[in-house]
């Protein structure tokens, strides 16, 4: 999964520290609308692992809370979102890349997001992180709630088998990805991407997540720049 959604900018555009903001009420309606369907299919988790940033956390409390299980939340750092660097440092001219260039088409390795992470740094700790956990024999079923990039470089992986990352794989907030994988290190299936149990042709989306939080962002420096002609 993604965790559900949160609130990175305030009303004017103005970022919140992005390791610490909670879900908000439309994410933790699709958190449990993903229990649901967990709890409705029957599932069974043996793990459940996040990267430990706190949407994460409570995106599986309220995903558990629906499937009625106790299971020990486990936290791997190894699958944290890419991390941005300080959006004041970006000039306004290379705002549309540094929001929206890593997750477009065959993304090149070196390229960053947000001026910080590249994707080569992402895919160096998320794939040996996804190699252990197939390596251990000791589940059948875990569920993993990630993050949009993470889980991009996952799929990616899945899907072709290489060190590749694949931008334009949509991951909205709160969806499900179903995978089945096998022994050998090519033994991916992809049963199913971007499954959002509130509105399951998300027809009424029509930008990406990075898109919405790009425009968000410019009202805030152009906010900024009126202020300080006007003083």
């Amino acid at each position: 999964m993604r965790h559900g959604s949160v609130t990175y900018f305030d009303e004017h555009g103005k970022p919140y520290l992005p390791e610490s903001v909670p879900l908000n009420e439309r994410g933790r309606a699709q958190a449990s609308a993903a229990g649901k369907v967990f709890m409705d299919e029957g599932l069974h988790f043996d793990r459940v692992i996040i990267s430990g940033l706190p949407r994460t956390l409570e995106t599986a409390q309220l995903v558990l809370e629906q499937t009625r299980q106790a299971i020990e939340i486990e936290e791997w750092p190894d699958l944290v979102e890419l991390r941005g660097g300080k959006l004041s440092a970006i000039a306004d001219m290379d705002l549309n890349d540094a929001f929206v260039g890593a997750f477009e088409g065959m993304v090149p390795e070196h390229k960053q997001f947000l001026g910080g992470e590249s994707i080569g740094e992402l895919m160096d700790r998320v794939y040996p992180a996804i190699d252990r956990l197939r390596a251990d024999s000791h589940w059948d079923t875990v569920l993993l709630i990630l993050h949009g990039g993470v889980n991009r470089a996952i799929l990616s992986y899945a899907l072709t088998g290489q060190r590749l990352f694949l931008g334009n794989l949509a991951q909205t907030a709160g969806c499900i990805n179903a995978l089945d994988v096998g022994v050998a290190a090519h033994d991916w299936v992809v049963r199913m991407v971007n499954y959002s149990p509130p509105s399951q042709l998300q027809g009424e989306i029509r930008s990406t997540t990075m898109e919405a939080l790009l425009a968000q962002y410019k009202r805030f420096r152009e906010a900024k720049e009126q202020h300080k002609e006007h003083k």
